[in-house]
């Protein structure tokens, strides 16, 4: 045993010796390790230019579709309806001048005529009041001349009673003749002086009649209900052969010509919207003097369709709970505009969405609303790195900002998402072209809101 293990001792020994000699060879003939320069880490970021377009402002606003006219047809007189139009049915589309109700007109008729004949009949007493007048005038010249005579014969008789060749009672009669005659001269006059009086009580009795014969001539029109523009039916609350009571509705119709959009708007948005001016603002011309036009949007799911705008109006008060501001905008003609399968027309309480373009701002620096970190922006300096720069902004859009000032037209703004953003740092920039295209897009209003 002793000498095995004698054995495997010395065998160990060579095998060292030519491990150290190997060793020993590849020190002395490695290599010397090469001094490697540091090179600075460069970060590749995505970045726009700064561009400066004309922006036009834009905002979102929601709301539903209303007539702008809703008419009612409220009955102004009382009794059967005889004839009803065949297509009087909610949802019709009827044409202006449309008979819809016929009521019977038969009391009105009778009440025309009724009229007339007590207008005839008035007239026919101032004819005979003029005759009378004219009798009346000439019995008092008559009877003056009779006065007159007697007059004279009175005093030829008194003349003779001085005399005595007559007698007292000759005198006396003849004295009687006379009074009676005065008599009937001034009843004759008296009826001349009431004359006026009599024919103003018949004028006024004959202009009573002519504003009865008109009441009755108007209740006989108000018997037709004739729909006084283009117009869809909303409701229909009689039937043909229905008694209708005075004050009833009877139908109601909206107008097509105008459709309107009763949107909500945020304040700030519809601030900037406005373009800051120091003339004189026209009360009576507010559309104008805002300069905001509008587009009118349907989208239910793949199904979008737009209409022209206008602003008409603002509402006169906020929403107490949301605080929003309620603003209309009008659609003209949309039935006309109307084509099946493509464009429908703008169905009442229809919800909508509706795009407000403000006056353009010339020469605006722009840039994505998505790189602004706090008010400030990164930016790539001349030496190719990292400067935080702070902003005055001027307004704020959808998806982009309007610098006031801290930025100059072309420089180039990061736009990835940089962790961590250390101030200095070595920057590769890369334009991200199909960000700046859509970014000027949104600004000149060439693209959709979201």
């Amino acid at each position: 045993m002793s000498t095995q293990k004698t054995w495997k001792k010395i065998l160990i020994i060579p095998i060292i010796a030519i491990g150290v000699a190997i060793f020993i060879f590849l020190v002395k003939t490695r290599e010397q390790p090469q001094k490697i320069p540091y090179v600075e880490p460069t970060v590749s970021v995505r970045v726009i230019e700064v561009p400066m377009v004309n922006v036009i402002p834009r905002a979102l606003a929601y709301g539903n579709i209303q007539p702008e006219t809703v008419w009612e047809a409220v009955a102004e007189v009382r009794g059967k309806i005889v004839e009803k139009h065949k297509q009087l049915k909610q949802g019709a589309l009827l044409k202006s001048g449309t008979l819809l109700l016929r009521i019977d007109p038969t009391d009105y008729q009778l009440a025309i005529a009724q009229s007339q004949a007590n207008m005839q009949s008035i007239q026919a007493k101032l004819e005979e009041s003029k005759i009378k007048g004219k009798n009346t005038r000439l019995s008092l010249r008559i009877e003056e001349q009779v006065l007159n005579v007697a007059r004279q014969e009175l005093n030829r008789l008194r003349k003779l009673l001085k005399r005595k060749v007559v007698s007292t009672d000759s005198a006396d009669k003849q004295e009687r003749t006379v009074l009676t005659q005065k008599q009937k001269v001034q009843s004759l006059k008296n009826i001349i002086n009431l004359l006026p009086a009599e024919r103003k009580i018949l004028a006024a009795q004959l202009a009573v009649a002519k504003t009865q014969l008109k009441g009755a001539k108007l209740d006989l029109k108000r018997t037709k209900i004739i729909l006084p523009f283009d117009a869809r039916i909303a409701q229909v609350n009689v039937e043909k052969s229905q008694f209708t009571q005075q004050g009833k509705v009877l139908v109601v119709a909206d107008s097509i010509d105008i459709a309107e959009v009763s949107a909500q708007i945020a304040m700030q948005k519809m601030r900037h919207l406005l373009q800051p001016t120091t003339e004189e603002v026209d009360l009576g011309n507010l559309p104008k003097v805002f300069g905001i036009s509008a587009i009118v949007r349907l989208i239910d799911g793949d199904f979008k369709s737009k209409w022209e705008g206008r602003f008409v109006r603002a509402s006169d008060a906020l929403d107490l709970q949301t605080r929003m501001m309620g603003i209309v905008i009008a659609v003209d003609n949309s039935y006309r505009q109307a084509s099946p399968g493509v464009r429908p027309p703008l169905l009442k309480n229809m919800f909508v969405e509706v795009e407000l373009r403000g006056k353009a701002r010339p020469n605006r620096l722009i840039i994505p609303r998505s790189v602004l970190h706090d008010k400030q922006v990164y930016v790539v300096n001349q030496e190719s790195r990292l400067e935080k720069r702070d902003l005055d902004i001027d307004f704020f859009q959808t998806n982009f900002i309007a610098i006031k000032k801290g930025l100059k037209k072309g420089e180039q703004v990061i736009v990835s998402d940089l962790i961590p953003a250390i101030e200095g740092m070595l920057i590769k920039p890369v334009i991200d072209q199909m960000m700046t295209n859509a970014l000027l897009n949104e600004a000149q209003g060439l693209s959709q809101l979201k």
